[in-house]
C-alpha cells in the first residue's frame, strides 16, 4: 500500500449533504482531515469539515484552488459536472472516477451502458421530440414511465403514462426536457446492493437489502433481504460487472427490481454511498462510509461482516417535525438498541431527509419493528 493516502492527509469532498457529513465523520474517526466544496454555507458536511469552500461547480479556478488544499477527492452526489472532476483531477486523484459519474448522472447514458454490458434493465427509448415520444409509446406500450434524462432523484423528474393519450401531457409535466421512456416493470420488491472496489480491484459488498418507499422516497431498509441464494449471487455478479466496466474506485449502489418470476432488473446505479446503506453504520464491522474512505484513499477494504444477524433503517423526513418544537427524541432513544442519526439541517421541510434511525436484531422484521416504533414515538398523533 505504498501509494495509499494515509491518516493525517486531507480528504476532499464535492458536495455537502448528509452523505458527505457521514463520510467526514468516518474520516475524522480514522485521523483524516476533511475539506468540502459546495455552493452551500453551514451545510451538513461543512459543519464538521476542517476546510469549507463555498463556490460554484462551474468555477473551475476555484475548484483547482480547492484541490491544492487536499490529497484526494470524491463526490457525495452524482450531479457534479464532469468538467469539475476534470479540473480537480489535474491536481489530485479523483475517485470513484469520471466514467462512473458521467454514466450515472444521465439516464440515457446509464441505460445505454447497462444494455451494452448485457445487464438486465427496463426497455427504453430516447425522447427528444414529441414524435419520438409518440413512437416510443407505440413501441413500449402503456403503462410506461417518462423520466428526465438528467438530474432526477427521489422520484423527481418522472411522470407515469397510463394511456397513449396521456403522453404529451406527461412530457409537458417535465417541461419537455430530453427524456427517457421506460417500459413499466411489474415488480414484487425493490432491492439494492451497496459495494466497494479498491484501487487494486478488490471487491466487497454488503449483501442485498429490502427497500420500501413512500412517495418515491426510501422509507425503510431491511438487511439482509429474504431472497434465494441464486438471486443474491446474480446481484453480486451484476454489481461486480458494473464496478469493473466503469473502473469504480470507491462505493457504488445498484438498485434492483425483483420480478414476480424471481428475475432481477437494474433500475439505476448511484456512484456513491446510498440511503439504503445507512444501516451499516451500526450494523457492520465497517460502514459504507468508512469503506468509501478506505477505497478512495487506497487502503485495504474493511470487513463487511454484520454485527448482528439483521438490521434495519428508517428515514426521518421533515414531515415528522411538529408545527412548533422538536420531535420527541427522548422517546425514540428510550427504545433499547435504536440509534439516532441527525444531519444538521436547519430547516425541516416535508419530504426533506433530516436523519435516520438504525436498529439491529435477530431478524430483519424485528429490527424494522424497532425503528418503526421509535419513529412513531417522535411525533405522536
Amino acid at each position: 500500500m505504498s501509494d495509499a493516502i494515509l491518516p493525517g492527509a486531507t480528504l476532499g469532498i464535492l458536495g455537502s449533504g448528509q452523505l458527505g457529513r457521514m463520510l467526514a465523520l468516518a474520516a475524522r474517526e480514522m485521523g483524516y482531515k476533511v475539506g468540502v466544496y459546495s455552493p452551500e454555507a453551514n451545510s451538513p458536511t461543512g459543519q464538521i469539515a476542517d476546510i469549507e469552500v463555498i463556490g460554484s461547480y462551474d468555477d473551475l479556478n476555484a475548484l483547482r484552488a480547492f484541490a491544492r488544499q487536499v490529497d484526494v477527492i470524491t463526490q457525495e452526489f452524482e450531479n457534479v459536472p464532469v468538467a469539475a472532476l476534470d479540473a480537480v483531477g489535474e491536481i489530485v486523484p479523483v475517485r470513484p472516477g469520471r466514467a462512473a459519474l458521467h454514466t450515472a448522472q444521465h439516464r440515457l447514458r446509464e441505460k445505454t451502458f447497462l444494455h451494452g454490458a448485457g445487464i438486465p434493465c427496463a426497455p427504453f427509448r430516447a425522447i427528444n421530440t414529441e414524435d419520438d415520444l409518440i413512437q416510443a409509446v407505440e413501441e413500449l406500450g402503456t403503462p410506461s414511465v417518462l423520466k428526465t434524462a438528467g438530474f432526477g432523484y427521489d422520484g423527481k423528474g418522472q411522470a407515469k403514462i397510463l394511456r397513449p393519450e396521456d403522453a404529451v401531457a406527461a412530457w409537458d409535466a417535465i417541461d419537455r426536457q430530453p427524456a427517457v421512456l421506460e417500459g413499466f416493470i411489474d415488480f414484487e420488491r425493490e432491492l439494492s446492493l451497496v459495494g466497494a472496489r479498491g484501487v487494486d480491484g478488490e471487491f466487497v459488498h454488503f449483501g442485498l437489502v429490502d427497500n420500501t418507499h413512500a412517495n418515491h422516497i426510501l422509507d425503510v431498509t431491511l438487511a439482509p433481504a429474504s431472497v434465494p441464494e441464486a438471486v443474491l449471487l446474480e446481484a453480486e455478479q451484476i454489481a461486480r460487472t458494473i464496478f469493473q466496466e466503469l473502473e469504480v474506485v470507491g462505493v457504488l449502489c445498484v438498485e434492483f427490481f425483483l420480478g414476480h418470476n424471481g428475475n432481477l432488473i437494474v433500475n439505476e446505479i448511484a456512484p456513491r454511498t446510498h440511503n439504503s446503506g445507512h444501516w451499516t453504520i451500526d450494523g457492520c464491522v465497517t460502514s459504507q462510509f468508512e469503506q468509501q474512505l478506505r477505497a478512495v484513499c487506497g487502503l485495504p477494504l474493511g470487513s463487511v461482516e454484520m454485527l448482528r444477524p439483521a438490521a434495519a433503517m428508517a428515514n426521518l423526513l421533515g414531515d415528522i417535525w411538529p408545527a412548533s418544537g422538536e420531535p420527541d427524541w427522548a422517546a425514540a432513544c428510550a427504545i433499547p438498541g435504536v440509534k439516532l442519526h441527525l444531519y444538521g439541517k436547519a430547516e425541516a421541510r416535508p419530504g426533506r431527509k433530516m436523519g435516520h434511525l438504525n436498529a439491529a436484531a435477530e431478524t430483519p422484521e424485528a429490527a424494522a419493528e424497532l425503528v418503526r416504533r421509535a419513529r412513531a414515538l417522535l411525533s405522536p398523533r
